[in-house]
């Protein structure tokens, strides 16, 4: 095992060539393209035997990656916010298939207006398709995700793709001490995919539920991939234990940090966590006892894990770097779903929508997040979701509102 300093994009390029990749299909995209350019470079100079091939969409590059995956090869890709909804057809299609492999997702805003900075709004729009999502908050964290999530799309209880998500920018181009496993030891946790019980081949018929037709066929085999979904709970935290006897580290379904004796918690996930984290601990330092909850598992949704870290407090400030138009954030309304019907006085719960388009969130509001919410604990209910946006940003859009000449129409953002 070595130790360097590697970006996001490296840390799963990384993480693909350890894990045997043997076909990468691709389609260029900021911020991930680092990840695709490092791969061909081992490719070309025989560092690894692997064959990539460069695709006219991102549609096309996921169809490729289910149908070889389908065939029983390894297989590895990435991209990013407009390219992942260009995919998104496709993503449920092979997850349709039961084609189990890696997609690197490296977040970024989608448009328009058009950014090249990241939030979780590309990432969050493809939950629902039957991808499982490893979130990750450090480069470490992408290599390791990655070696995890081919443990877990692989194993036969749930033979279903995974995305491994990073943030564009802040992580991807970010580098970090990262441990490069020896392959040997990658090699006793990933073993060869065996994929005896989902190869297609000649003469040998199997139900993959490709077409059917008439709804009853159609609810069995969406439901047996929502049972192969929860599976993947009980999985994940199995191969995690494994992996920790090999490597001596260990990534929870939800990391708690400062969280056994807070009374209140800060909920979200991504690279922003960590901020959040020198957040708790100065908040900690003023005498306010905080922690942080932060899911990595994102699908399956770790919803007893979820409760029981978060019985018992006062007061939730779920941070979402997401916006449901018209409704709020994704994740707030996944966690008061998940703390729904809590006895013993569950926590007051507050949304807080902040760092969309990349826009950084300060040590000072995470002081006033925190006050915001022990303010609603106080009144008993809970505030309207809350845009984190400073007068002095407001001051700028006006003044770029007037030098445009549109100073008249200035929508519905209120100081």
């Amino acid at each position: 095992m070595k130790r360097t300093l590697l970006t996001g994009n490296s840390a799963a390029a990384w993480g693909a060539r350890l894990a045997g990749a043997e076909y990468v299909p691709t389609f260029p995209i900021t911020p991930q393209t680092e990840i695709i350019e490092t791969l061909a470079y081992w490719i070309d100079t025989g560092e690894m035997d692997c064959r990539m091939t460069t695709l006219e969409s991102e549609h096309s590059m996921v169809t490729a990656a289910g149908a070889a995956a389908a065939t029983g090869v390894r297989v590895f890709t990435a991209t990013s916010s407009q390219g992942l909804l260009y995919g998104m057809e496709m993503l449920y299609t092979v997850a349709g298939w039961r084609a189990p492999f890696v997609l690197v997702n490296v977040s970024r805003g989608l448009s328009a207006p058009i950014t090249l900075e990241p939030d979780h709004n590309d990432i969050l729009a493809a939950r629902d398709c039957g991808f499982l999502q490893i979130h990750c908050a450090t480069c470490q964290e992408v290599l390791d995700g990655i070696l995890l999530a081919y443990r877990l799309a692989e194993n036969e209880k749930v033979r279903l793709p995974v995305i491994v998500n990073m943030d564009g920018f802040y992580l991807s181009f970010t580098r970090e001490p990262v441990e490069i496993p020896d392959p040997e030891a990658v090699q006793r946790f990933l073993p060869g995919y065996d994929a005896e019980n989902i190869r297609f081949r000649a003469g040998v018929p199997l139900s993959q539920a490709v077409a059917v037709l008439g709804g009853g066929q159609y609810s069995y085999f969406r439901y047996e991939m929502h049972l192969a979904a929860l599976n993947g709970l009980a999985v994940f935290n199995e191969i995690n234990d494994e992996f920790a006897a090999i490597f001596g580290r260990r990534c929870r379904d939800v990391e708690g940090y400062r969280t056994d004796d807070a009374e209140l918690v800060f909920v979200m996930i991504g690279s922003f966590a960590t901020k959040a984290k020198d957040a708790v601990d100065r908040l900690r330092e003023a005498g306010m006892a905080v922690g942080l909850a932060r899911p990595i598992l994102l699908r399956p949704f770790p919803r007893d894990r979820i409760r029981s870290m978060l019985a018992g407090k006062r007061g939730v400030a779920v941070i979402d770097q997401n916006i449901s138009l018209g409704m709020g954030g994704i994740l707030h309304g996944e966690i008061a779903s998940a703390l729904y019907g809590m006895a013993n006085s569950p926590p007051v719960i507050t949304s807080f929508i902040g760092g969309l388009g990349g826009r950084d969130i300060a040590v000072e509001e995470f002081f006033e997040m925190a006050n915001a919410t022990l303010r609603a604990v106080e009144a008993g209910h809970t505030p309207a979701p809350r845009l984190l946006f400073t007068r002095e940003e407001l001051r700028e859009v006006r003044r770029m509102q007037e030098i445009a000449g549109a100073g008249g129409n200035r929508g519905a953002c209120h100081e």
